[in-house]
């Protein structure tokens, strides 16, 4: 859109318009005047030739005015007003100006002259030509063809009459214009004005001596010459100092095209381009660099700005093409529009061409900015944004709610809504998780659609949402607004054909007086949890009723505090060989030593620590102490892997890759000695995300392994998108092993699936010899559990490897020697197992 005139260029307007209507009234006073001299007067009639060689000075006079302020955009002298004060010595004055006139008003409509200037013009010139004759008259002057009665010193006194109209028709308007003071414009050219005034004195004295003294009329033939060497010597002069003025305005033309704002550049441009040629307007179009766009403009401001076609073209337009001095990058054409035909000089083509260079370069740099700004925007909205639905992400919630936390906001309660859809997991199953995605996205726009002014709606994850509830008059208006988001939710909803009954349970805090976010989030948590244990919509949080689990009793301070003093421990438990009793690896179990409840389980705290934004740092300090063990057991001799569980949400952390890779050359470990264990249920519905992440641990050797294999069910769908290998048995196939035959033969499916794909098998749980012997019978080649040993410190195991059992070390049970042969199978090494890793299997 065209820029907004401002109120100062409305006034500049206005204050224009009084001035040129003051100078159009007092010339239209001055010609009743002249019109009633010629009544009560009667002057005689001069000769037509007379009249006529006054009005074609007077027109020739203007078009060569008009030609070089065309060219070279300044004001040159005006040689038509000798003609007429030359014929009101030899004509009355009232027959001199309606010729004058009449030349004048022509050869301003001829050249097409904008009517403000063409009525100034006008106005200006019938003032001046009036103080002229008037001085003449008032003098005793008898203007006659043949022989006209008029001194040497009336003509200078009217010639100052004249000049001293003219200045003051014309300084207060040029200085309106050009927002600036009247002695500024009057003493920017003086010198200029002085040199003028003085050669049309010169000229007119020396004509009206030659016609006084009756001289030979030969004598006025130099006058035409002498005119027309004064108008090239002055013009020429005025070239100069125009092209040196020229130069400067286009040195702060292009300064101010530096912008990085492309629409300041295209429009000063194009309003400067139309000063800098003296163009009616300028055209610059923008279809070179792919965008359908025409910006218009004159010198007062732009007219136009919207899609093309161009608007000028052929014979009174000048075009040239918006380009680099190497033509390495163009950004489409300008357009110079003129009144009618003009031909550029040699020195404007060459400025032309330096003002299009610089503004295409302006264009180039202002399109890169604007696409940078682009970008970092961009980028900015998606480290904010969820990539599936566009709501906020975690990241964003947990910034909003700091602010409101900090105070930095509206009074008002804020609460926290926690929702969780119920059974989501069998939509992936069942229909896929492209279904999966548009039901999230659907849900996604029904929670926005019903959030009040002002909540933010986010999504954190899977299929768990968030909503910040702000500026709440009262408590229970949270529950309201709850419901409501909740009841959105009831419509069925149509994937790949199917009705869809989304069902989902939510939780909702109060903003606690300690503890911030990470406790809102906790308390949110719990009280969905409630809900969902209720069989209820919608649960909100209380203090008695926070009971559950002790890890739902700790503040977001108390984790960060657990990471900073290592209160979080590593336990190892032994994973054996079930035919040779051997210890062929460890599992890392990580406990907190709470200084109040004592020794906590992870059952107890990874929740909490899952939804907090410590676990990247208890993750690291887990991953740490692992390996630092495993470089012990190395350096006594026992070259042992060591397992890990991993949260899946450490595997949408792009940085997490580089943070096991780290610790790994931290602690020289090499990178087969570590296997990460991933929970099946919960990497289902996030398998392309976490894959890219899983693959770069595979590809650089870290082993991968399944635990709780055979709860969910998509495991094949998991083993086809994560480089697995190795496969866990959960506990509860294991218990059941010797007196369900399902879970036989479960076990047995997978050892024969594992197996297949050339995978290790381990058995989780194992508490005594039966299960062992079953396991063993079954395929299954190693085990932990309680029949070998519990979980134990770094050392401790280090103790026990080095003491073994009936004197092996590094052995934890007899050997099954008994059950049936022992032989080594062939097989490829997976990373996270070396050769002693590899367990007997039972043939």
């Amino acid at each position: 859109m065209p820029t907004q005139r401002s109120s100062n260029d409305d006034a500049t307007d206005r204050r224009l318009r009084l001035l040129i209507g003051l100078v159009v009234v007092l010339a239209f006073s001055a010609a009743v005047l002249n019109v009633w001299y010629a009544i009560h007067a009667r002057p005689p009639m001069p000769q037509p030739a007379l009249l006529l060689l006054v009005f074609f000075g007077v027109w020739l006079g203007v078009r060569v005015k008009i030609y070089v302020r065309v060219q070279s955009s300044h004001n040159a002298t005006n040689w038509s007003e000798i003609p007429i004060m030359i014929g009101m010595v030899l004509a009355p004055m009232p027959w001199v100006l309606l010729s004058a006139t009449a030349g004048l008003a022509i050869a301003k409509i001829v050249s097409r002259q904008p009517p403000l200037k063409t009525w100034h013009a006008l106005g200006k010139m019938v003032l001046f030509s009036s103080a002229f004759g008037l001085v003449l008259i008032l003098t005793g002057a008898q203007p006659d063809l043949r022989h006209p009665q008029v001194s040497i010193s009336a003509v200078v006194l009217a010639y100052l009459a004249f000049n001293i109209v003219d200045q003051a028709a014309f300084l207060p308007v040029i200085a309106v214009a050009s927002h600036s003071t009247i002695r500024q414009v009057f003493f920017r050219d003086l010198v200029s004005d002085l040199v003028d005034n003085a050669a049309k004195l010169a000229t007119v004295v020396y004509v009206v001596g030659v016609l006084v003294s009756g001289a030979s009329p030969l004598l006025l033939g130099f006058v035409p010459l002498v005119v027309a060497c004064l108008h090239l010597w002055h013009s020429r002069r005025l070239r100069t100092a125009e092209e040196r003025e020229s130069w400067r305005r286009l040195a702060d033309t292009t300064d101010e095209l530096s912008s990085v704002d492309l629409n300041q550049v295209l429009y000063h441009a194009a309003e400067q381009g139309a000063r800098l040629f003296s163009a009616d307007e300028v055209e610059i179009d923008l279809a070179a660099t792919g965008v359908d766009r025409v910006v218009r403009a004159r010198a007062e401001g732009v007219t136009y700005d919207g899609p093309g076609p161009r608007k000028f073209g052929g014979d009174t337009a000048i075009t040239t093409d918006l380009e680099t001095r190497d033509r390495s990058y163009r950004a489409g054409a300008l357009v110079l529009d003129f009144h009618g035909k003009i031909k550029l000089t040699e020195f404007e083509r060459y400025k032309l061409k330096t003002f299009a260079s610089a503004l295409c370069t302006a264009i180039r740099n202002a399109s890169a900015y604007a696409e940078l700004q682009r970008l970092n925007e961009q980028n900015a909205w998606e480290a904010a944004h969820d990539p599936l639905t566009g709501l906020a992400n975690r990241r964003e919630l947990y910034e909003r709610a700091i602010e409101y936390f900090a105070g930095r906001t509206d009074d008002g309660i804020v609460a926290l809504l926690l929702i969780d859809l119920n059974h989501f997991k069998e939509v992936n199953d069942t229909l896929g998780h492209g279904a999966g995605d548009a039901v999230l996205r659907e849900v996604a726009r029904r929670l926005d659609d019903s959030a009040a002014p002002g909540d933010l709606v986010a999504r954190l994850g899977g299929d768990e949402f968030a909503v910040l509830l702000v500026n709440l008059a009262t408590p229970a208006l949270a529950t309201h607004r709850a419901e409501q988001m909740l009841s959105a939710l009831e419509a069925t909803l149509e994937v790949e054909g199917m009705q869809i009954t989304v069902e989902a349970a939510g939780g909702i805090a109060l903003a606690p007086g300690s503890g911030g976010i990470n406790e809102l989030m906790r308390r949110a948590d719990v009280a969905m949890y409630q809900a969902k244990r209720a069989g209820q919509p919608t649960a909100t949080y209380a203090h008695s009723l926070d009971t559950a689990d002790v890890g739902r009793l700790m503040l977001g301070g108390e984790l960060q505090r657990a990471v900073a003093e290592q209160e979080f421990v590593v336990d190892f438990q032994p994973i054996v060989d079930l035919g040779s009793g051997e210890i062929i690896s460890a599992e890392a179990l990580a406990r907190w030593q709470h200084p109040e409840h004592g020794y906590l389980t992870p059952m107890q705290f990874l929740e909490t620590v899952e939804r907090s934004g410590q676990l990247p740092a208890f993750a690291e300090a887990v991953l740490d102490q692992a390996l630092a063990a495993s470089g012990v057991w190395r350096e006594a001799g026992f070259d042992l892997p060591v397992a890990v569980n991993v949260s899946p949400r450490s595997l949408l952390d792009a940085r997490f890759p580089s943070t096991v890779l780290a610790g790994l050359a931290r602690h020289d470990v090499p990178a087969d000695r570590l296997v990460l264990e991933l929970t099946e249920t919960l990497t289902i519905s996030q398998l392309d995300t976490v894959g890219r992440a899983l693959t770069e641990l595979r590809d650089a050797g870290v082993g991968l392994a399944l635990d709780d294999f055979g709860t969910g069910v998509s495991s094949l769908s998991v083993l086809s998108h994560i480089p697995i290998n190795q496969l866990k048995i959960d506990r509860d196939f294991v218990t059941a092993v010797e007196t369900s035959s399902e879970a036989a033969a479960v076990i047995r499916s997978t050892v024969d699936l594992a197996r297949s794909l050339r995978l290790t098998v381990v058995a989780e749980g194992v508490e005594s010899e039966p299960q062992r012997h079953a396991l063993w019978e079954l395929g299954c080649a190693a085990g932990q559990g309680h029949l070998f040993a519990r979980p134990m410190s770094s050392a401790r195991l280090l103790g026990t490897l080095q003491r073994g059992s009936g004197g092996r070390p590094g052995a934890l049970a007899a050997a099954l020697h008994d059950v049936g042969s022992v032989v080594r199978l062939p097989r490829r090494r997976p990373p996270g197992t070396s050769r002693s890793a590899l367990p007997h299997q039972p043939s």
